[in-house]
């Protein structure tokens, strides 16, 4: 994932804790572009030491994680987003121009 890309929110199951803690969590289905990629740690879900992608959303803003030395803000997985399917601006001119020039041309008058 990178920043700036949109993605969509495919899990939004959170424990009490996590619940708790953060000030506003992503819902499924919802749409959100990346402000920031970090390597993160399982630690506050899981007490463990292992690293994850992590994400900051544009959308949503929380206090910093009271396990992280530097303060960086509380943020979620990227494993509980999917890139947003989106059509390239260049593509997506092409169809409506195929589209328009068919309009015409069958007698739907």
């Amino acid at each position: 994932m990178l920043k700036g890309q949109k993605v969509v929110c495919i899990n939004d199951q959170f424990s009490e804790f996590v619940r708790a803690i953060y000030l506003q969590l992503p819902v499924k289905g919802k749409t959100y572009t990346v402000r920031e990629v970090f390597l993160g740690r399982e630690k506050i879900v899981k007490a463990g030491d292992s690293a994850t992608v992590g994400l900051l959303l544009e959308e949503l803003n929380n206090p910093p994680d009271p396990f992280h030395a530097g303060q960086q803000e509380l943020g979620f997985s990227s494993e509980r987003f999917a890139p947003l399917e989106e059509i390239p601006a260049e593509e997506a001119e092409e169809e409506e121009m195929l589209v328009a020039g068919n309009s015409g041309g069958f007698g739907l008058n």
